[in-house]
């Protein structure tokens, strides 16, 4: 039996099974000829059937206008999350016959989907413990891997978590010594969480608003989380002039106004904290006065463990450097291919050459990064 004869029983094997996998203007989709499911949507049209992963801002749908026709399968961590953040989930369930929820160690809630126990759909992963977050340990072993690429480039290795906050306490301490207020700063939800986790322990401490909001939730689901003044409190009380001190903000541009303006009041440096920070360039590019690569996603490394663990007969990577994570599952054997916008697979075909990406990934992230609270996860 030749090689093209095995992949074309391959194919028909698969598509047994699962009809199609679709990237439409609504997101991804999988289907068989029971059901479909719409993947982490922004927006929803036609869909009875919709799938939220976690509750950060591009995973979240808009409330929709025929909402008494959703079914919105999600965890009950990321319904009240989301819930808090202004998003309606409409129509919540938590189980459905012929889909398990997978805990994906992203952020409080976080789920991938395991569909027809044919399709894992990871949502957004880590495979590392990180204070109070546990890491995925359960990779099901599947025909169908839809897999994040965020990271998926061999550039992106991740430090141990315990090595960056043992040097950014030195930082902080170095700072106190010399009576410089530090400001930390990470995404609202989920790394902002973590940094209280792993910082509180300095005082005075404070945080912004709009992450003491979350951190409210995240102490009503029983994180022990600390009780700190917010910034808008500390400002009004005249608390931050007397320093040093730490506060919690949100990730932003080192050149935007509010920070800007709190860095010259107060004579503050800054710490950012992203998986971004791995590229040299980041930290200039966020005019930060230290940045450090802490992400709440799987690095390259360690999405390669998520598919050898899953062994699956094919791969489609969606979401940041996808074509390049394609291209080196494909160089190890993989049947691997990126899913993007337009995107029809209903036969499963073979791989076909993929053209290589040259959009400069610093800019797409520089756009990202300098956004506020409203836009930020």
């Amino acid at each position: 039996m030749n090689e093209k004869t095995i992949i074309k029983i391959l194919d028909l094997k698969i598509h047994s099974m699962v009809s199609g996998v679709k990237y439409t203007n609504e997101g991804v989709s999988i289907e068989n000829s029971n059901s479909k499911i719409l993947l982490d949507p922004t927006k929803i049209n036609n869909h009875d059937f919709v799938f939220v992963s976690h509750a950060h801002s591009d995973h979240v749908y808009r409330k929709p206008k025929n909402k008494k026709n959703i079914e919105t399968l999600v965890s009950q961590e990321t319904e009240i999350i989301a819930n808090a953040r202004g998003y309606d989930i409409t129509n919540p369930i938590y189980d459905k016959k012929d889909f398990e929820l997978i805990d994906t160690g992203h952020i409080l809630g976080s789920r991938g989907l395991l569909a027809y126990n044919d399709v894992y759909y990871t949502g957004d992963i880590s495979i590392r413990k990180r204070g109070f977050m546990n890491p995925s340990k359960n990779i099901p072993k599947v025909d169908i891997l839809i897999i994040e690429s965020t990271f998926g480039k061999a550039e992106y290795i991740f430090p141990n978590p315990k090595d960056i906050i043992h040097r950014t306490n030195n930082i902080i301490s170095n700072a106190y010594e010399k009576g410089i207020p530090v400001i930390i700063m990470g995404y609202p939800l989920g790394k902002a969480q973590l940094l209280m986790d792993f910082f509180s322990h300095w005082d005075p401490f404070y945080v912004f608003d709009s992450i003491e909001t979350i951190n409210s939730v995240y102490r009503e689901m029983n994180i022990p989380l600390r009780d700190v003044i917010t910034y808008g409190k500390a400002e009004k009380n005249n608390s931050l002039s007397k320093k040093p001190w730490i506060m919690l903000s949100s990730l932003m541009n080192g050149r935007t106004k509010l920070l800007k303006n709190i860095k010259e009041k107060y004579k503050a440096i800054t710490i950012g904290f992203s998986g971004w920070a791995c590229n040299p360039s980041y930290k200039y590019m966020m005019d930060l006065d230290y940045a450090m690569p802490l992400s709440d996603h799987c690095d390259y490394k360690d999405l390669l463990h998520v598919v050898e663990k899953g062994n699956p007969k094919k791969v489609f990577t969606f979401h940041g450097f996808a074509d390049e994570f394609a291209r080196s599952l494909i160089n190890l054997g993989y049947n691997a291919e990126p899913i993007r916008k337009g995107y029809r697979e209903d036969s499963f075909r073979t791989n076909k050459k993929i053209k290589e990406n040259k959009h400069l990934r610093p800019k797409m992230i520089e756009k990202k990064d300098r956004s506020l609270d409203s836009f930020l996860k």
